[in-house]
C-alpha cells in the first residue's frame, strides 16, 4: 500500500476462510455523509459479501455507521453499494464465478487519494484441515520468533 492509501476496514476473517485467487480493486458509490463517517473509520465489511447483478456489481452487509452530525441525510447503514468496475473485470468474474466453490469477498476498505476503493477477491473457501494447516504453520512461526528473540537477548 502506498503512502497516498489509508485503510478504513480490514477484513482479516476473509484470509481465513477462503483462499484468495486474485485481486481486483473497485471504486464505492456513496454519499456525502458516508464518505465523512468513512474518514472518522466508522466501517465494517466482516460478513460484506459481493454479488453480481445484471452486469453491475454490488456489496452487500457492509456496515457504515451513521454520520453523527448528518440528520436526515444520512442513509441506512446496511444498503446494498454499488461497485464501480471495468466491464472487461466484471465479465472475467463472472466466468469465474461459474466454477464450484468460487466466490467474491470484500478484502480492504481505503482512501486513495479522496477516493473511496475496495479491494474484492476471488476466493475458494477452505477445507477444515486447511484451517487447521494454516494454524498450525502460524504457530511454528511464532514460535521459531519466540526463541529467535531469546537467543539474542542472551
Amino acid at each position: 500500500m502506498s503512502s497516498a492509501e489509508r485503510l478504513i476496514a480490514n477484513n482479516k476473517k476473509a484470509y481465513h476462510d477462503f483462499f484468495i485467487l486474485e485481486k481486483f480493486e473497485a471504486g464505492v458509490v456513496l454519499c456525502g455523509t458516508e464518505v465523512k463517517s468513512l474518514r472518522a473509520g466508522h466501517c465494517s465489511i466482516k460478513e460484506a459479501y459481493v454479488r453480481i447483478e445484471n452486469g453491475e456489481v454490488f456489496v452487500f452487509g457492509m456496515h457504515i455507521n451513521p454520520y453523527e452530525k448528518g440528520n436526515i441525510f444520512n442513509k441506512d447503514p446496511l444498503r446494498p453499494k454499488k461497485l464501480l468496475m471495468h466491464k472487461k473485470e466484471i465479465n472475467k468474474l463472472i466466468g469465474q464465478i461459474g466454477e464450484q466453490g468460487v466466490t467474491i469477498v470484500p478484502l480492504k476498505v481505503y482512501f486513495k487519494g479522496s477516493l473511496v476503493k475496495m479491494e474484492i477477491g476471488l476466493a475458494k473457501g477452505k477445507k477444515l484441515y486447511d484451517k487447521r494447516r494454516d494454524i498450525a504453520k502460524k504457530d511454528q512461526r511464532r514460535e521459531a520468533q519466540r526463541e529467535f528473540k531469546i537467543n539474542n537477548l542472551r
